[in-house]
């Protein structure tokens, strides 16, 4: 049966809804500043009529109405935008962190200028064409020294300055990997607000805006799917693995790599496996430290440890002032002191390996030369082993040039004496060490009785370091090898004490049958000085000028394609966000208008309530018995 007061209840319910809707816009109007925040709406519906259909419904016509109600507070919220915006995101992250240190590694090079060491390196082969002229004269050769002294702080300069790079990155992982846990435990703080919220039949839109929020910003980190399909678990994945599954949280962890330097690795928390990230800042950042400015150092290095070798060789073989000979120009530092380059590689105290940078064969050759034998030369790349066929019409230099751009890990060249010489070069692959050769092979007679590297041909006769003494496998006595370099030559190279302390030291002709080098002999300075020009073969690139060129102009078209990259990516993403602002967002007009119809609606409902109280008052108070 219908009440009396059914009309102030009626009134009161609309002043309720009006008062709710006011309020809502308000907080829209407040929030409208708040990065993320989706606009709110209220959606107002009718409260269920007094007679619903039914045997007991009292005989009465039409079903009277119970006024107004508020059904929910919905969120204005584009769930397919969202989802491309943070598919997007990883891609902006990834450009974001790249553009970022591909700078300071341009910023590094400080190409061309007088300190660059490119500046420092032509002032050093200068030096050395002017002792060529001058080979009797000891200002001739303090020249040298100044010019090499200026040119080994520069390399160690540049080499602590990509180091500190590689090193803030390192720093950055770190930080990025406590962010990503960071987010996710805040991810599952709010999970499990938003679960017992909604269980009560609420809807928590703030939270879900924070929750919306804190994954896009995860979302530019590691890229991420998002499955909200059951309401009860929200889930974040990465490369199909879970990051989260409701309020359980699988995180990550950073751990030093003893084979990396100490670098961090990125591992699962739980497991202690190592991530993998198809995408956003943290996958960047690790592409950039393992990857770009590992090998800007290693290429560094390679460069350095060619320059440093080539020079001594020369150096090495002239007479000083003094009347002295094999005097390195260069200081070198061995990985080890084994004369055999033998070491033990897992620590059980018994040699397991051999860690040589070059040999040398024993044979002297000819460039142009047609070798006249076939075979397959078998050398150590990035990932196992490479093959160089060569054929008897092939020159010696047809084969070197095969074996250069073979994409081997050792390079080859011709010394000043002719020899054969193999160098190894960088290794691609963590797991290897740098500037050691690990497989050498020849099925044919080219290495063995042509050049004099190897004593024996086939499987049995290779050189191989996963053993001691491998260096029995080389051709003899005169087949001479260097150990390999303690890692950064870059970093720590220096003039030898014999060149710094008697600058008559300094060989400037290399002498004939064994005899130190007549008065004006200026062979070895004129030697050293054309290995400015000469093809010496630095990894797969001719020589020092061609290294610089390179280096520089491809550390330039990173920059370009990572800036060109960001600059599209900010496009994109704010295209989106302003789709998605223009759906989500808070417009100040549309929530003026708003709140003047519910102003309107709520000055209504309480003159509703003024009339039924002014009849009430009338049946109560004026009507008599």
């Amino acid at each position: 049966m219908q009440s009396t007061f059914t009309g102030i209840e009626i009134g009161k319910r609309s002043l309720v809804a009006h008062t709710q809707a006011l309020a809502t816009a308000g907080h829209n109007i407040s929030n409208a500043s708040v990065d993320g925040y989706s606009r709110q709406r209220v959606e107002m519906g009718a409260v269920d009529p007094l007679y619903m259909p039914g045997l007991n419904r009292e005989n009465t016509p039409g079903m009277i109405g119970q006024g107004v109600a508020v059904n929910r507070i919905e969120r204005i919220r584009d769930m397919i935008l969202e989802n491309k915006i943070v598919g997007q995101a990883k891609d902006q992250g990834w450009w974001g962190a790249r553009d970022n240190y591909i700078l300071m590694v341009e910023q590094v090079y400080n190409e061309p200028t007088d300190a660059s060491v490119r500046t420092l390196m032509d002032k050093f082969w200068d030096s050395w064409q002017e002792l060529s002229l001058h080979p009797d004269e000891l200002p001739a050769r303090q020249a040298v020294i100044e010019r090499g002294n200026a040119l080994a702080d520069g390399m160690q300069n540049r080499f602590e300055s990509l180091k500190e790079i590689r090193s803030m990155i390192n720093e950055d992982v770190q930080v990025t990997v406590d962010r990503v846990n960071a987010i996710l435990n805040d991810v599952s703080s709010l999970n499990e607000q938003i679960v017992k919220i909604e269980a009560i039949g609420d809807n928590p839109n703030d939270l879900y805006d924070s929750r919306d929020r804190l994954v896009r910003d995860l979302s530019s980190i590691i890229n991420i799917t998002t499955d909200g399909r059951d309401p009860d678990e929200f889930t974040i994945h990465t490369g199909g693995l879970h990051l989260m599954q409701g309020d359980l949280v699988h995180g990550l962890k950073a751990e030093p790599d003893p084979k990396n330097e100490g670098y961090l690795n990125v591992l699962w928390a739980d497991s202690g496996e190592k991530a993998w990230f198809g995408g956003g800042r943290l996958a960047s950042l690790i592409q950039l430290r393992d990857g770009d400015v590992r090998g800007e150092i290693q290429n560094f290095d390679m460069m350095v440890v060619n320059f440093v070798d080539l020079v001594n060789e020369n150096h090495s073989a002239g007479y000083g002032l003094n009347g002295k000979t094999g005097v390195d120009f260069f200081k070198e530092y061995p990985f080890i002191n084994n004369i055999a380059g033998n070491y033990d590689r897992n620590g059980d105290g018994d040699y397991d390996s051999s860690w040589i940078y070059r040999i040398n064969g024993s044979n002297s050759l000819e460039g142009q030369e047609q070798v006249g034998v076939k075979g397959t030369i078998t050398l150590s790349a990035a990932e196992g082993n490479n093959t160089i066929e060569y054929f008897p019409t092939d020159s010696v230099q047809d084969i070197v040039d095969r074996i250069n751009y073979s994409g081997s890990e050792v390079t080859a060249g011709l010394n000043r004496l002719g020899q054969l010489t193999l160098k190894a070069s960088p290794a691609a692959q963590i797991d290897n060490p740098d500037f050691v050769i690990r497989h050498v092979e020849d099925s044919g007679q080219f290495l063995t009785g042509y050049a004099g590297i190897l004593a024996a041909s086939g499987e049995a006769g290779a050189y191989d370091w996963a053993q001691a003494d491998a260096v029995n496998q080389l051709s003899g006595p005169e087949t001479l090898f260097a150990v390999a370099p303690l890692s950064h030559p870059a970093g720590y190279v220096e003039l030898s004490e014999s060149v710094k302390k008697d600058p008559g030291a300094i060989a400037a002709g290399f002498g004939q049958n064994g005899r130190a080098a007549l008065p004006g002999d200026g062979s070895t300075a004129i030697s050293i000085a054309s290995l400015r020009n000469s093809s010496v073969m630095i990894g797969n690139i001719p020589g020092f000028d061609e290294f610089f060129a390179q280096t520089v102009a491809d550390i330039g078209l990173r920059g370009e394609t990572a800036a060109r990259a960001l600059e599209t990516e900010d496009i994109i993403m704010k295209e989106l966000k302003g789709m998605q602002e223009s759906i989500s967002g808070v417009n100040m007009d549309e929530e003026l208008s708003q709140m003047i119809k519910f102003q309107h609606g709520y000055s209504a409902a309480a003159r509703l309530v003024n009339t039924f109280d002014e009849m009430l008052d009338t049946i109560i108070n004026r009507m008599g018995v």
